[in-house]
């Protein structure tokens, strides 16, 4: 059986966990292919108009995986963290895309929420098992082998700083034995820190290739996904409120320990026009910014419209603002 995991949304972070569960049971997992024209341009063919791009790019990469895949993996995510919660157009995903999409194949959409505790994850995973058919011993069994995997995939991006967007399919393994690739790069003239939703930072095609044109410009990049919890919860305290939003607290609590601690020449912030919580959040880092602080700021906004002519304009001005404090 294949089942198919799109590439899009919270693929960036827990593809290797999923990956691992369901190969482990037994199942061929298949990808999507990279975000491309093709993909975007189904998303927006099939979405409601009011839906935001990174809604739109996981309708376009579901239609993708179609003819290829016996079943779709498209999990109903409530919370990732306990006291938290995800986006709620997590929660109704399975429900818009069997609304929006004709002629699909089974969709597996069981429920992930670790409101309550970190069970959640093994609530999960005993949900998917029982849906497929197994029992509870093999179930557990794939689940611990997905947890090691994951973890170890956390500690490759911390300690070696490998972004998500390096892993996809690759061994992480193949990744560890290289650690060699992943030194301080001396040739590095500065260091920025990107903040915003994995899935708008690392899919190439919706960020333009971000990552790469800095560090083509001479920038080393940080991103939220290579900064160890604790510093994030740490920079979080400084909010007067606790935010109950896990990807935004990432965004902020990255954002407050480094222009606390950190050593940094500028952050760029990487929202989706229309994105309630990415304008709350973007408004807050331009007021500490502006407030209390002169380190360059860039904001960018994405939607399926972006210029890239525009946009590169933009970020050569970006380095060159940080070069001329320098």
């Amino acid at each position: 059986m294949r089942i198919g995991i799109p590439r899009a949304l919270l693929y960036y972070i827990y593809y290797p966990f999923w990956k691992t569960f369901f190969e482990s049971l037994g199942y061929e997992v298949i990808l999507s292919k990279p975000t491309n024209k093709k993909i975007l341009k189904d998303g927006l063919e099939s979405t409601v108009d009011d839906a935001c791009l990174p809604i739109k790019v996981f309708h376009g990469h579901v239609i993708d995986l179609i003819d290829k895949v016996d079943a779709v993996f498209i999990p109903r995510v409530i919370s990732v963290e306990p006291k938290e919660f995800i986006c709620p157009k997590f929660l109704g995903l399975p429900d818009m895309i069997k609304n929006s999409i004709p002629n699909l194949p089974p969709i597996i959409d069981c429920e992930l929420s670790a409101y309550k505790n970190k069970k959640g994850f093994w609530e999960h995973a005993l949900a998917i098992g029982r849906y497929l058919g197994h029992s509870k011993p093999k179930i557990m069994k794939a689940y611990m082998r997905a947890s090691i995997e994951f973890n170890y995939y956390k500690k490759l991006r911390i300690n070696y700083g490998i972004l998500p967007l390096d892993c996809g399919e690759k061994s992480f393994y193949e990744l560890a034995s290289a650690k060699s690739l992943h030194n301080e790069d001396h040739s590095c003239k500065f260091t920025v820190l990107i903040v915003g939703h994995p899935y708008n930072i690392y899919d190439n095609y919706v960020s333009m290739n971000l990552i790469k044109k800095l560090q083509n410009l001479g920038v080393k990049v940080i991103t939220p996904e290579i900064i160890p919890e604790k510093n994030i919860l740490d920079g979080a305290k400084q909010l007067n409120k606790r935010l109950f939003w896990t990807l935004s607290k990432n965004v902020l609590g990255s954002t407050y320990y480094f222009l606390k601690n950190g050593n940094i020449d500028g952050i760029v912030h990487v929202a989706s026009f229309g994105c309630g919580p990415d304008s709350i959040v973007g408004e807050l880092l331009e007021r500490k910014l502006s407030r209390d602080y002169t380190l360059p700021f860039l904001r960018i906004n994405i939607d399926e419209h972006s210029g890239e002519e525009g946009f590169n304009t933009r970020l050569e001005a970006f380095v060159d603002v940080i070069e001329g404090r320098r």
